[in-house]
């Protein structure tokens, strides 16, 4: 009988939608270190499920799943006074191209969105993958 309820909740499992992933998302972002988050302000997160055409062009992609996510804008280190009135800086989670790492992989989806996000967020600050990697121990 166990084994039948738990055949019927495994088949009743899909795989998170945008918004349920968004949740995900904001919950990996909570666990990073407070020091790291507080850095971040001002910083938009978006979830969609591919990068556009634009973007898999501009990042030489191969294919419609070849990028996690992206960092758009312009990075702490190069910011000035100059860039007021720019658009904020963007993290971007593409939500279908992190399900098929995900599946492929031995980690908690949770997991690598955290370590997208590190790695996106880190491209923010202008750190080294050393630095990223540091970060993301921190926040385990």
């Amino acid at each position: 009988m166990a084994a039948e309820s738990a055949v019927a909740t495994f088949t009743d499992l899909k795989a998170p939608d945008l918004e349920a992933f968004e949740a995900i998302a904001a919950v990996a972002y909570a666990g990073l270190p407070e020091d790291f988050r507080a850095l971040c302000k001002g910083l938009v997160i978006r979830v969609e499920d591919f990068p556009t055409e634009e973007v898999l062009k501009e990042m030489e992609a191969e294919s419609d799943f070849d990028l996690l996510g992206l960092f758009q804008g312009t990075g702490m280190p190069f910011q000035s006074v100059q860039h007021s009135g720019a658009m904020p800086n963007m993290i971007w989670l593409y939500r279908r191209p992190i399900l098929d790492y995900w599946a492929e992989h031995d980690e908690t989806l949770g997991a690598v969105i955290a370590h997208v996000l590190v790695h996106e967020i880190g491209h923010h600050f202008g750190l080294s993958d050393e630095d990223m990697e540091a970060i993301e121990k921190r926040g385990e």
